[in-house]
């Protein structure tokens, strides 16, 4: 479930200029004289009437200053103030008016926030880190990754998955030197997780424990931890220092923790077209 606020307006093609063309919104539904539009999760619109409702302020907050700053440079024509810090909130911001007179707000929180991406944003902006910060991850936060994680797909429901939480600085430092350049990203990270399948469980654990491992590190993204997937950690020499049964299957070992850096623009992709095939 979600929500909607919903303004009166006189200018409706105006405010559909302003918020796709001057904000960056979609369209994300057309009721003739009612628009809706969408800024990632938020949701509002604007109905044509005889009277206007503009006491109101709108606020949309982006994932770092330059996104603001950038943003101040097309709008500054119309910018009630500069892009500076609020030090009671914690935040960095400007205001401006959109075409009705209505106080727009934009700004980035100057501190970590809880989970709010949506399902597009969460698939689109998912990176591979390799560098964290030398914070000690809540262990309510690692809950809540797992509580979205045990939810991963498996063959006949057999859930032959499972993790494997290493914060051992020796034994980081040990795995991160198993595959010099590669595991090189777990000697970053204040932890790194194991995500393993047991074959005495699923006839599918290869499956089950892959999905489950791509499954737990869009959890981790959705709540703002990075992640890396580094392959090729099925050795008998990890499973035996890990104390892991020959047997099972390591379908990855993911350095995890809070990225130094925002997550990069995503690399060149092909197109549609390249990725289908008769």
């Amino acid at each position: 479930m979600s929500g909607i606020i919903f303004f009166k307006t006189q200018k409706l093609e105006e405010l559909k200029d302003f918020y796709l063309n001057q904000i960056g919104c979609e369209l994300w539904l057309n009721q003739k004289d009612c628009l809706i539009f969408r800024h990632h999760n938020f949701l509002f619109g604007f109905c044509r009437r005889e009277e206007v409702k503009n006491r109101a302020m709108l606020t949309f907050f982006y994932e770092s200053r330059d996104e603001v700053d950038k943003l101040h440079d097309r709008l500054k024509d119309i910018s009630m103030s500069v892009p500076a810090v609020n030090e009671k909130y914690h935040i960095y911001h400007f205001f401006a008016h959109d075409p009705e007179e209505r106080v727009v707000e934009f700004q980035y929180f100057d501190h970590r926030v809880t989970s709010y991406m949506t399902g597009d944003r969460l698939l689109l902006t998912r990176r591979s880190f390799r560098h964290f910060e030398n914070t000690e991850i809540p262990e309510s936060l690692l809950r809540q990754v797992l509580e979205l994680s045990r939810f991963a797909p498996t063959a006949r429901n057999s859930q032959p998955y499972y993790f494997k939480f290493i914060k051992d600085r020796e034994l980081l430092m040990w795995l991160s030197k198993t595959r010099e350049k590669s595991t090189q990203p777990i000697g970053n990270a204040p932890t790194a997780v194991v995500i393993g399948a047991d074959p005495a469980i699923s006839r599918r654990y290869i499956q089950d424990g892959c999905i489950a491992a791509y499954h737990f590190i869009l959890a981790a993204w959705f709540y703002g931890l990075g992640t890396c997937w580094i392959a090729a950690m099925d050795r008998d020499d990890i499973k035996d220092r890990l104390h892991i049964p020959r047997d099972n299957y390591i379908a990855t070992i993911t350095p995890l923790g809070f990225p130094v850096k925002p997550a990069k623009t995503a690399p060149e992709r092909k197109p549609l077209e390249g990725f289908i095939r008769e």
